[in-house]
């Protein structure tokens, strides 16, 4: 487990909203619109970064196929992807609070 934490913390944006659509399960087209839609349209995830994003997911457990729909495969976080899910919003609630208490005024 540690040499995934090493791999994903601190995590890029994309990972990031790519575990954070599938905890509930998804397709790839479905994830693009879901996290356009959490950030307002701020991050947009191009096709390619997605699937290799995932296919490195995969791999390493974070992430698993679930069926397929209509020609379309459907993704959900494990429980593995959680754990990770989880210590890095721990991360980022420890940034938010640093940078909370300085006056950059």
């Amino acid at each position: 487990m540690e040499q995934v934490i090493s791999r994903y913390i601190p995590m890029t944006e994309t990972a990031f909203y790519i575990l954070l659509s599938l905890v509930e399960p998804r397709h790839g087209y479905g994830i693009i619109q879901d996290v356009s839609k959490m950030t307002d349209s701020r991050v947009t995830i191009g096709a390619g970064t997605l699937y290799g994003t995932m296919n490195k997911m995969e791999k390493d457990g974070l992430i698993s196929f679930v069926a397929d729909e209509d020609k379309r495969k459907i993704y959900k976080i494990t429980e593995r992807g959680k754990e990770i899910l989880t210590i890095e919003r721990t991360r980022l609630k420890e940034l938010y609070q640093n940078v909370k208490a300085v006056d950059l005024v």
